[in-house]
């Protein structure tokens, strides 16, 4: 063994093999491990012996020979026990992304990766503990949602008690009852796995170690909720039951035009008309800057947006590299935008100095600027006020989409119009639109189907209208022929 700090030597002692054979193969590793540092790289010996020394004192099996190879080459330590939870808060404290990726991150790691995997050795991790948290989880949202369900039919049956004794004891009963929680879905699960996938890439990076059990992990598919229009069949579905088809809802053009028409004079009609329009996300609108306007080039940079950061309202870049855009403005747009600023110019003049500079186009009556998650619930207001069948206020930008696809545009046009990163994005969507758009379509290939004129075929539009258009085109010229002899000068 080399000597320690101080000089002295120090010896490896181990004792209770069953076997001379195994007893030989622990010395043989023991030499390799020895081995591994040049003969005259006296701190590299010293960092193997304090490796063995404490390996010996703790009475643990030898380390894997490779991995330590591996961690003495990158100047690792070679007696730290490094676990998932402590290489967490180290992988997180050195990411240089933004703030609301760093936000999430953190959240997957204080509720899920550190009370799960956070004590096991981060060397040690496997396939099999992951997947087993994910399991854990499942499990949990079936406990969330059974709580859930005896809350809210607690709360239901607090409407029909009579008598104040009984009102007064189902409340207390409901108070003990756990309070109302999210389950953790399908998306945040591949969150999570992102999470960790990440983290273990950079541990990879720093030669930590040589597999990611992340990347092994598998999930339930996520299924986008399919986008469903309120037809007059489903609003009066909703209106019977209360039940939305859909998570994600879209408005007819009719409707859209309703909702407007009912909040011309409203202070922020001309935002809601924007998103409508154009498409902007919820946190774009709401950063838009009055120099991001070009009136009279009809268009708008979106460069910037307004993001909830922990409940803090932050500036931020648009969501991707394709969310920084140029959207072309319709006439219409532009004529609303033009009065909107005329009138953000009057109350200006009228709060004077309370009037709150905060450099957007959209703001609140005090000028300061408008909170994407306040916008949600205001929209969601002002849908129930005008009578309307709920959509999210997002719902309003898949509305743009699909309007614009209704009108013939192009879909990489949309792609580019909603700033998406990636053309299947756009075209997986947007696969279910307006029923008119659905209809044309079934339409435009029925009328590439040529069918012969009979009985059993009448009423049908489609093709040529014959089976045989040369036979149909001898019987015209044999009706222009009759009609040359009646009159000769034609």
């Amino acid at each position: 063994m080399p000597l320690n700090g101080d000089g002295e030597r120090r010896t490896f002692r181990r004792s209770g093999y069953s076997s001379a054979t195994e007893a030989q193969a622990d010395l043989d590793l023991l030499r390799a491990f020895l081995a591994v540092p040049d003969a005259d790289d006296v701190g590299g010996r010293q960092r193997m012996g304090d490796m063995l020394e404490q390996v010996a004192a703790k009475r643990e099996p030898l380390p894997d020979l490779e991995e330590t190879r591996r961690k003495f080459r990158s100047g690792h330590s070679l007696t730290a026990r490094t676990t998932v939870g402590e290489w967490l808060d180290t992988w997180i404290a050195g990411r240089k992304i933004r703030r609301s990726t760093i936000d999430r991150y953190k959240r997957d790691i204080r509720l899920h990766l550190k009370p799960n995997i956070g004590a096991i050795r981060l060397d040690r991790l496997r396939v099999s503990h992951l997947t087993e948290m994910f399991n854990a989880i499942v499990e949990r949202n079936i406990e969330i949602e059974e709580a859930n369900a005896l809350r809210r039919a607690a709360i239901e049956e607090l409407k029909t008690l009579k008598g104040r004794e009984r009102r007064r004891a189902a409340r207390a009963a409901i108070a003990e009852m756990s309070p109302f929680r999210r389950a953790v879905g399908p998306t945040t699960r591949k969150h999570i796995r992102a999470t960790v996938r990440a983290a273990l890439n950079d541990a990879i990076g720093q030669e930590l170690i040589t597999f990611n059990p992340a990347a092994h992990v598998e999930l339930d598919p996520v299924r986008r909720a399919k986008a469903r229009v309120w037809t007059a069949e489903r609003v009066e579905q909703w209106k019977a039951t209360g039940e939305r088809p859909s998570p994600v809802m879209v408005w007819t053009p009719a409707q859209t035009g309703a909702f407007l028409d009912a909040i011309v004079g409203d202070e922020l009609y001309a935002l809601f008309h924007l998103i409508a329009y154009r498409g902007l996300r919820r946190g774009e609108a709401c950063g838009v800057r009055p120099e991001d306007l070009d009136l009279k080039g009809r268009s708008l940079a979106v460069a910037t947006q307004l993001v909830d950061i922990s409940g803090v309202i932050e500036e931020n870049e648009p969501k991707s590299e394709a969310g920084n855009r140029i959207v072309a403005l319709d006439i219409d747009t532009v004529r609303v935008v033009k009065r909107h600023i005329k009138r953000q110019r009057k109350a200006r003049e009228k709060a004077a100095a309370a009037w709150v500079d905060s450099g957007r186009l959209f703001t609140r009556p005090d000028g300061q600027w408008v909170e994407p998650t306040w916008l949600s619930d205001y929209f969601e207001r002002l849908v129930r006020r005008v009578g309307l069948p709920p959509i999210r206020l997002h719902d309003l930008r898949h509305g743009a989409a699909t309007m614009a696809l209704l009108a013939g545009t192009d879909k990489k046009v949309v792609q580019e119009l909603l700033g998406h990163s990636s053309y299947s994005l756009t075209a997986n969507t947007y696969t279910s639109v307006l029923p008119e758009l659905a209809m044309e379509a079934a339409e435009a290939t029925a009328r590439l189907v040529p069918r012969r004129r009979t009985k059993g075929t009448a009423g049908l539009t489609s093709g040529s209208r014959g089976a045989n258009p040369s036979k149909d085109g001898a019987k015209k010229d044999r009706k222009k022929s009759k009609k040359q002899q009646v009159n000769p000068a034609a």
